[in-house]
């Protein structure tokens, strides 16, 4: 298991499990992705962005649109994702990042901690003030600085060892009775007698 950047022809699967999970998908530009792949099989596990919002006098980073597909939760790739995103926020200059999520809780484990929401830059106020009506109604302010980022070593274990889970919607095998065909009773075109 690893985390890279997204690539261009990623753009649809993403937009599809952003979709799915109901993730804020505004301003989407798939350059500002980061991707769990399984090493094993190529198979994708989860994504998060990261957000740089200009103003007339400085840049604000956020991270969003952070999301595991279910059959990989529970085994670090979300905390990776994030260790990531929280990586090249520094490596831009960054000394602290925010997120506007109705997951605080799990965020803080990281180290990231609440705050008011008086104490956002205005651009993120009205951010806010988007996603709690259109997407995520309970989303609050989180703020982390970037040199307290925390990945405790649980996650760093789950995540060498990550293996997807069962897939909840596989289809069924379908049989002939699916098709209105009694395979007892059935004669086919081209049947040999064997």
């Amino acid at each position: 298991m690893y985390v890279r950047d997204a690539k261009n022809r990623e753009e649809v699967w993403l937009l599809d499990h952003i979709e799915e999970m109901g993730l804020d998908a505004s301003a989407f530009r798939s350059r500002d992705y980061v991707i769990a792949i399984d090493e094993a099989d190529n198979e994708k596990a989860g994504f998060g962005r990261i957000r740089v919002h200009r103003t007339d006098d400085a840049e604000i980073c956020e991270l969003t649109s952070i999301g595991v597909l279910d059959r990989w939760r529970g085994q670090g790739v979300g905390a990776h994702v994030i260790e990531r995103l929280v990586e090249y926020a520094g490596d831009q200059g960054f000394d602290e990042v925010y997120s506007l999520t109705d997951e605080a809780e799990y965020l803080t484990q990281f180290g990231f901690e609440p705050i008011e929401v008086a104490q956002l830059p205005e651009k993120l106020r009205e951010r806010l003030a988007t996603k709690q009506e259109n997407i995520q109604p309970d989303a609050v302010p989180v703020r982390l600085a970037v040199d307290r980022f925390e990945l405790p070593q649980r996650f760093r274990d789950a995540f060498k060892d990550a293996a997807p889970g069962a897939d909840e919607e596989a289809e069924p095998e379908e049989g002939p009775e699916d098709f209105g065909i009694d395979p007892d009773e059935a004669t086919y075109k081209y049947d040999t007698g064997r």
